[in-house]
């Protein structure tokens, strides 16, 4: 049997218009499934945010930290070469220098230092926790036949971000966010 649409609201608008009280359940229900959808969507726009803004500040430090590394690469770019070599008398050395990633992302992101992790705080909550990072310089090759390869970092972080839907009765969102950023000469 064929439940049509138009007879359906039909049947839903006489019951709430009906005077004997049975709407008023449903108008209920309604409304507490509109909140609680509202919720729902409100805390993943919440969760995007943050990871958002972490990626972005993680970007920021290790561009920082490539910077620091402009020094060590090859000062005679040509044709998009960018690596970290110094020349040592007769042979080039590789210079690579991973820098300090957890100063530069904690003062970005004005956290806080708790046991082994980094804490970013708003009032007395906790609005996400910061682990395991990990930072790869990958250098390019010293003369490549193509610049296709370049001096960068991938980054691996843990972020773990408590959520606020659920009264605390659902585990934190954790999160392995992986971050790149590539070094090329712009000329």
């Amino acid at each position: 049997m064929e439940i049509k649409p138009l007879f359906f609201s039909k049947r839903i608008s006489r019951k709430l218009k009906d005077k004997g009280g049975y709407g008023f359940p449903l108008t209920i229900a309604i409304i507490l499934s509109l909140l609680i959808i509202v919720a729902g969507v409100s805390e993943y726009l919440r969760l995007k945010i943050i990871i958002s803004g972490v990626k972005e500040g993680v970007q920021n430090a290790v561009i920082a930290v490539s910077i620091e590394n402009y020094d060590n690469n090859f000062s005679p770019l040509r044709e998009g070469y960018s690596a970290g070599y110094k020349k040592q008398v007769d042979e080039w050395e590789e210079r690579i220098n991973d820098g300090d990633v957890w100063n530069k992302l904690s003062s970005l992101l004005d956290l806080e230092i708790q046991g082994s992790k980094y804490v970013k705080t708003s009032g007395n909550q906790i609005e996400y926790k910061l682990s395991s990072l990990s930072v790869n310089i990958i250098n390019s090759d010293f003369a490549p036949g193509s610049n296709s390869k370049v001096f960068e970092a991938e980054t691996y972080l843990r972020v773990e971000v408590p959520l606020s839907f659920g009264w605390e009765s659902l585990p934190p969102l954790d999160i392995n966010l992986k971050v790149k950023s590539k070094y090329m000469a712009k000329f």
